[in-house]
C-alpha cells in the first residue's frame, strides 16, 4: 500500500518534531564535537547552524556566534580534508588518481559553506550526516524487481524468519536499544527512543564487524545475504545486518542516515496490520517477505499501530549507480 503526502491515512498529523532549528544549539554541538577531535560531524553541526540562519536579521549573539562558527567551520573542514587526502594517499591513491565524483565529493566536503544548496522544489533532498556523494539520483523508493538477487532473498524469508524466532527464543533479553546516547550525535529519532526498548536490534554484523554468536544461529540468513545481496565490505563502515524489533504502539521520529552512497534494505519478517513507513512524501506499509529499498538520507520514520512486535531484517547495500572504481575509493576513504 502506498500513499503521498497528505492522502488519507497519511503520516502528517502524526509526524515528530525534528532535530531543533535553533543556530547556538548547532553551534554548540560543533563546538563539542572539535574538543572531542570530531571534525567531520563538528562539520555537519557548523552547516546545519548556517542553513538555520539563512538570509534574515539574528540577534546580536547569535550573529556574533554565526561568524566565530563560519570561522571554525573552515578549519574543522580545512582538518578533515587533509586527513582524507594523507589516508587515502597512504593507502595508495593519491589524489591524481580520484575519479571526478569522488574529487568533487571531497571538495563538498571541505567547503566551509552547508552541505549543498536544496532546491525548493524538492521538499525532501538527500541530507546525509557525515557524506554526501555528489550525481547520485534522489529515489526514496528503489523498485526491488530491478535487482536481480532480490528474488533469492526473498525466497529464503521463511528460513529466515525461523532462524529469527529460535533467536528471539534464546536472546530476547539481549535486544539493545536501535538508538543509543550518542553523545550530541544527529539522530532526529524521538528522545522518548534513545536508550529505550520500543526500539530494539540484535545485530548480526554492524558497520563491518560481525557477532559471531548471533552469526552461528543465523548461518542461513548470513550466508543468504553475502551470497546475493551487494553489501559493502568496509570494516568500520558496513555491512551492517540487524532484526530491528519495534514494539506495538511505538513510532521512531524522523530522521536521515550518514552516507547516500549506500541504501538501506528492509526484509519483513513479522508484521502485524497497521505498520507503516515513510521516506519522503511517500508512505508504505510492510509485506512480509517483499523487500523495501530506500535512501535513508531522506527524511524517513515508522510507526507501529498494530497489536504486536513488528520485526525486520535491515542490512544496507551498494548503490547501483556506483561504479567499480567508485567502490573501491569509497572503501579506502572509509575503511578503518
Amino acid at each position: 500500500m502506498k500513499m503521498k503526502r497528505g492522502e488519507s491515512g497519511s503520516w502528517s498529523s502524526r509526524r515528530a518534531p525534528t532535530e531543533p532549528r535553533s543556530v547556538l544549539l548547532n553551534i554548540r554541538k560543533a563546538d563539542h564535537r572539535v574538543q572531542s577531535g570530531d571534525d567531520d560531524l563538528a562539520c555537519y553541526f557548523y552547516r546545519r547552524a548556517l542553513q538555520f540562519a539563512g538570509d534574515g536579521a539574528l540577534p546580536q549573539e547569535e550573529a556574533a556566534e554565526l561568524r566565530r562558527a563560519q570561522a571554525a567551520l573552515a578549519e574543522a573542514a580545512g582538518r578533515a580534508h587533509s586527513r582524507r587526502v594523507a589516508r587515502l594517499t597512504e593507502r595508495g591513491l593519491p589524489p591524481q588518481q580520484w575519479s571526478p565524483r569522488l574529487r568533487e565529493s571531497l571538495e563538498l566536503a571541505a567547503a566551509p559553506r552547508p552541505y549543498h544548496d536544496h532546491d525548493p522544489a524538492r521538499t525532501y533532498a538527500q541530507d546525509p550526516t557525515h557524506h554526501f556523494y555528489p550525481g547520485l539520483p534522489r529515489i526514496q523508493f528503489y523498485d526491488p524487481a530491478r535487482f536481480d538477487w532480490v528474488q533469492a532473498l526473498e525466497s529464503a524469508t521463511a528460513a529466515i524468519r525461523e532462524e529469527l524466532v529460535g533467536l528471539l527464543a534464546k536472546s530476547r533479553d539481549s535486544l539493545r536499544p536501535f538508538v543509543r546516547n550518542a553523545d550530541g550525535r544527529p539522530m532526529g529519532v524521538g528522545k522518548a527512543l534513545v536508550d529505550g526498548q520500543n526500539w530494539g536490534v540484535l545485530a548480526l554484523c554492524e558497520q563491518g564487524w560481525a557477532d559471531s554468536a548471533y552469526v552461528r544461529q543465523c548461518p542461513l540468513t548470513w550466508d543468504t545475504l553475502l551470497r546475493h545481496a551487494p553489501v559493502p565490505r568496509v570494516p568500520g563502515w558496513g555491512p551492517s545486518a540487524v532484526f530491528s524489533l519495534l514494539k506495538a504502539g511505538a513510532h521512531i521520529g524522523a530522521h536521515t542516515g550518514m552516507y547516500n552512497t549506500r541504501l538501506i534494505c528492509h526484509l519483513p519478517l513479522i508484521v502485524p496490520p497497521g505498520c507503516r513507513f515513510r521516506v519522503g512524501d511517500e508512505v508504505r506499509e510492510w509485506e512480509e517477505g517483499k523487500l523495501m529499498i530506500f535512501d535513508d538520507t531522506i527524511e524517513h520514520e515508522a510507526w507501529n499501530d498494530g497489536p504486536e512486535d513488528r520485526v525486520v531484517l535491515i542490512f544496507d547495500i551498494w548503490r547501483p549507480e556506483l561504479t567499480d572504481q567508485e567502490k573501491l575509493e569509497l572503501t579506502m576513504l572509509f575503511s578503518d
